[in-house]
């Protein structure tokens, strides 16, 4: 294998791609490497729910705006359909009403609007306090959005695919591959789990594991989600809602009430298919190495979140999986690790959220070029 590139990108899950899309579009010749075929870890193991509201203030939510839009460009192109738009943050306490009453009342919360308890509406049971509602998300199906995008790369931007290409070394302006050298002038490396391979010691540096979630596919309820589903338990896990001077409260009674499921990283995300199944999680689990078992005590415990937001009393469970991604105290990274050479890592699980606009940042970075304006920082 000896042939040369203006940009060479490893890894081909969301971040590999989005970097490939960015370098595309800036005129470059592209390849992009990967040991599989085809993408088969974390980006497409996921609720494929591009997520804006309650991402942390500052730089991951201006990136989550920007890599919305991209996602709302790059859909139409490539065929990928979304299969709804939105989120419905469901307060089930009086102490979650207040949270979400703050984080409206707060510039991150321009647009979204505060739903009382009587007018939720269905399938959410009646006796919640109320729910946020945001217009921003859209939710595309991963399995499907992931190989499309990357057939929208092939055909309508040349970008080459190289699989089965086990990469054994990074160099200022060449990628070592078991089948030779490949040349490019810049080189992203997107790794997302592999905290080895390739630059260990930027890993180790940085402090980076890996999080383990479970999810689940559930049958058709026989009615469809208006949006996209999450509870109580997702204002803690979302950094953004800590603009909400009520939170701690809500953080009180939530150890008090619900520890086993803050001890598994259990939060609520629902959202629905084409055919009408739903797709529920997660859980977190942290390690160096995770286990790749799924006890059925943190299945329970998502699903009985599950009903006690949704009309849906006995799920029927047809599909489970789990997915790995990197996660350490930065949402996300880019490093410089070499002339032309940059390390690129989202380390939050918002890959699908943030990845068009950090590998337009990257870009920007390699080609010395201005970064892409995004919606003004709160």
């Amino acid at each position: 294998m000896s042939e040369s590139f203006d940009l060479l990108v490893v890894g081909r899950g969301i971040a590999g791609l989005a970097h490939a899309l960015a370098g595309a579009r800036a005129g470059l010749r592209v390849a992009v490497l990967d040991r599989e075929t085809r993408a088969i870890g974390a980006s497409i193991r996921n609720f494929g729910f591009v997520t804006v509201t309650g991402q942390q203030s500052g730089l991951t939510w201006r990136r989550a705006w920007r890599a919305r839009d991209v996602w709302a460009e790059v859909a139409g192109q490539a065929g990928i359909a979304v299969q709804h738009r939105g989120l419905l943050m469901v307060a089930r306490r009086p102490e979650a009403l207040d949270v979400i009453e703050d984080f409206a009342a707060s510039p991150m919360g321009a647009g979204c609007r505060v739903l009382r308890g009587p007018d939720l509406p269905p399938p959410i049971r009646p006796g919640h306090a109320g729910a946020l509602h945001s217009p921003h998300e859209l939710r595309v199906e991963s399995r499907d959005a992931i190989p499309r995008l990357a057939a929208l790369l092939a055909e309508a931007h040349g970008v080459r695919f190289l699989p089965r290409a086990a990469v054994l070394g990074v160099e200022a302006g060449q990628v070592l591959t078991h089948a030779g050298p490949v040349r490019a002038h810049y080189i992203v490396v997107c790794p997302g789990p592999d905290l080895v391979s390739l630059f260990p010691e930027v890993h180790a540096r940085r402090g980076i594991t890996l999080s383990k979630l479970h999810m689940l596919r559930l049958a058709d309820p026989g009615w469809r989600l208006p949006a996209a589903v999450m509870s109580d338990l997702g204002l803690l896990r979302y950094s953004g809602y800590a603009v909400a001077a009520s939170l701690p409260a809500l953080r009180a009674v939530l150890h008090a009430e619900q520890a086993a499921e803050l001890a598994d990283g259990i939060h609520l995300i629902v959202v629905q298919s084409a055919d009408g199944s739903l797709v529920v999680g997660d859980s977190h689990h942290y390690a160096d190495s995770p286990d790749p078992f799924q006890p059925r005590a943190v299945d329970d415990r998502m699903l009985a979140e599950l009903s006690a937001v949704l009309d849906i009393p006995a799920p029927d469970v047809i599909e489970r999986w789990v997915g790995v991604y990197p996660s350490g105290p930065d949402d996300a990274f880019i490093e410089a690790v070499g002339q032309g050479v940059r390390l690129v890592n989202v380390t939050s699980g918002t890959g699908a959220s943030t990845a068009f606009a950090i590998a337009e940042e990257t870009l920007a970075d390699l080609l010395g070029r201005p970064a892409p304006p995004h919606v003004g920082d709160v």
